[in-house]
């Protein structure tokens, strides 16, 4: 999986995202375009659009959505901090590679909403309908879904929404079916020692579940690394003792199940979570 899944498409033109605090609005307030230039260096943690990393291989997308103050069109766009792309392109998108790919599955995971009205759920499950109809796997327990339970269908699409609207559309998986527990911190070492321990504390509650391997910058440290951004700063450092973690990791109820990161592309991590679905043919929680 990815995080933040859709900041490639982060415009530096667009307005701050409503859920920014003062401090940023008024930052960019007072020096603008350059501002958000720096932002973009921060908020943005993919380098690949939809399509490639698809291609690449993630599975799982990490969706924030927003809407954009005194917007006549009630448009509904993915947003960190500054806005991305329009919604609609973006599931379409991700619904072209799904068609030529008949045999492949994805997470749509809808985890934060921004500034987001009845009538914007309504718009947005609408969208879902349109672009992915039949593709669309009701919510049903989570260890009924193997990938030949999906094919039978002609499911490819598992949409996870996060808002109590998930109980009143069959095709939408309630949020706490896939918990996320996130570290928010700078430390490697801290960052492993919380994985670690969400691993350990997870129940076999039948639900999906996220270790987000994934390094929070503070404020201290955008600032120290202000016109480097968050790759260069955080993640390549931090990237060898992380991508030990994920070696050695085992899938299964017991273990991992989806694991997500910043610049998927860095490293061999996409390839090494791949791998390690082979554990699996071993015997090993061969039910998840």
């Amino acid at each position: 999986g990815s995080h933040d899944s859709f900041s490639f498409y982060i415009d530096e033109a667009s307005p701050v995202g409503p859920e920014q605090p003062e401090t940023v609005q008024n930052f960019v307030s007072v020096f603008g375009t350059v501002a958000k230039k720096l932002m973009r260096k921060w908020l943005a943690t993919q380098t690949m659009n939809f399509t490639s990393q698809l291609e690449a291989g993630i599975r799982y997308f990490d969706l924030r959505i927003s809407t954009k103050p005194r917007d006549p069109d009630n448009e509904l766009y993915f947003a960190h901090g500054l806005f991305s792309a329009k919604v609609k392109e973006g599931l379409e998108e991700i619904n072209g590679f799904l068609t030529d790919h008949p045999k492949e599955a994805v997470f749509l995971d809808f985890n934060h909403f921004y500034g987001m009205q009845k009538y914007h759920h309504e718009k947005l499950v609408q969208m879902l309908k349109d672009t992915y109809g039949n593709k669309m796997c009701p919510a049903i327990f989570a260890h009924e879904v193997s990938l030949q339970y999906l094919w039978e269908k002609e499911h490819q699409v598992l949409v996870f929404y996060h808002s109590p609207v998930a109980l009143e559309v069959p095709f939408l998986w309630p949020g706490q079916m896939m918990p996320a527990p996130w570290a928010n911190t700078t430390d490697p070492e801290k960052l492993i020692q919380f994985l670690q321990a969400s691993i350990t504390e997870r129940r076999k509650k039948g639900s999906f579940f996220i270790s987000q391997v994934v390094l929070t910058p503070k404020a201290s440290t955008v600032v120290k690394g202000v016109a480097s951004g968050l790759r260069e700063t955080i993640t390549e450092r931090a990237l060898p003792a992380m991508m030990q973690w994920v070696r050695t990791q085992k899938p299964g109820e017991s273990g991992v199940n989806i694991i997500t990161a910043d610049f998927v592309e860095l490293g061999d991590f996409i390839s090494t979570v791949i791998k390690l679905n082979y554990a699996l043919d071993e015997g090993e929680d061969d039910t998840t």
